[in-house]
């Protein structure tokens, strides 16, 4: 059975040696203890989320702090390409869903669209609240599919934001229906920053289509159907992740 991962703040775990020892607290302390009933002498990750993992056994165990000694470390270097995933506002839950699945296949940071045709609105204390749960999403995520770098949660933007980003990346790719180019087969750049860009159910405008493509990004296809707006994008990172062996 996989062991159970907890997070630390970025940087908490710079100076952890073999044999030292480290804290994991607040929240993520007494989700170990009350929840997942951790105990002294079991063994479990501990990541800081900037790719520091440590594996070790519990020490000590109480719902404010749990204690670990430090018995192996492993660093993840920073991913090349990185991987970015634009996605659109979508009702339902659905972008809660893709972002959810995309962290378990290795993005490494998601932008949230407000495209022309998403109904979801991100305004004031409502655009608050779901930013905030799609910063737990991704938490959970992390942790479920015990990755030691945590994605990005990047600020919401318009397409003109949006295109902005786009400008400057080794590769942008936008998910369309129609596009007759497949994703897989292309030669994908070996570093840099690679977008991934979804729209909403209802569909990415003609005129969000050429700000875009203005900006450089390339309409591209997955297949012959047609992909929720929550399964788009983690199957694109898959596809992604199967081009080449350099992540």
């Amino acid at each position: 059975m996989t062991l159970p991962l907890y997070l630390t703040d970025p940087g908490a775990l710079a100076t952890a040696v073999v044999g030292s020892r480290v804290d994991v607290t607040g929240p993520e302390a007494r989700h170990a203890v009350t929840v997942r009933r951790t105990a002294v002498g079991d063994q479990v990750l501990v990541a800081d989320g900037a790719g520091v993992l440590v594996t070790g056994a519990v020490l000590d165990a109480s719902p404010q702090t749990l204690t670990v000694v430090v018995e192996s470390i492993d660093l993840m270097p920073e991913p090349s390409p990185r991987f970015v995933l634009v996605q659109a506002l979508a009702k339902n839950d659905r972008d809660d869903q893709a972002i959810e699945a995309a962290t378990e296949l290795g993005v490494d940071e998601v932008i949230p669209w407000q495209a022309d045709r998403s109904i979801v609105q991100w305004r004031g204390e409502r655009g608050e609240k779901a930013r905030r749960k799609w910063d737990q999403v991704l938490l959970a995520a992390t942790k479920q599919s015990r990755r030691s770098r945590r994605p990005l949660l990047g600020e919401a933007v318009i397409t003109t934001q949006l295109a902005g980003r786009i400008s400057g990346a080794a590769a942008a790719y936008l998910l369309l229906e129609h596009a007759s180019e497949p994703l897989a087969g292309l030669t994908l750049p070996s570093a840099g920053e690679v977008f991934v860009i979804v729209g909403p159910e209802g569909g990415v405008t003609p005129a969000e289509v050429e700000r875009l493509c203005s900006a450089g990004a390339r309409p591209v296809r997955l297949g012959s159907t047609v992909l929720r707006s929550s399964s788009a994008g983690p199957a694109a990172l898959a596809v992604l992740n199967a081009a080449g062996p350099w992540r």
